[in-house]
């Protein structure tokens, strides 16, 4: 099973940038679409963006951060990252990362559901 490992989260102001780390144990790290989730306190998970297994040709974001966030991925260091530019208050969250668990092409699903393995988060907070 893939552990995964976040960082990189932090107190920042509005318009700042920040970029988030998720490291994953094992060797089969290429072998899974990867997902960002964020959750803000007294709210449901959200999808912020996810990316295609193996080399990562494939995107897909959150409306909410369409144009400012950009995740990516290097399967020789198991990592995937997100990088969040302009940030606003309305991004403070605590975001995690998962592994895309369903047996089929991922094509952005954006259900917390069908992802786990879940880290245990890193906190942004973005102060205005």
């Amino acid at each position: 099973q893939v552990q995964l490992v976040e960082s990189g989260g932090g107190l920042v102001h509005a318009g700042d940038s920040l970029r988030l780390s998720c490291a994953a144990s094992g060797n089969t790290f290429g072998n899974y679409a990867m997902g960002w989730f964020r959750q803000a306190p007294g709210k449901g998970r959200e999808f912020v963006a996810g990316i295609s297994r193996g080399g990562g040709g494939l995107t897909f974001y959150g409306d909410s951060v369409k144009g400012r966030f950009s995740i990516s991925r290097d399967n020789a260091k198991n990592t995937v990252y997100l990088q969040m530019n302009t940030l606003k208050p309305e991004d403070t969250a605590v975001y995690s990362c998962g592994v895309y668990l369903r047996n089929r092409v991922y094509t952005g699903s954006s259900d917390p559901a069908d992802f786990g393995s879940w880290g245990q988060g890193t906190q942004v907070t973005v102060s205005s």
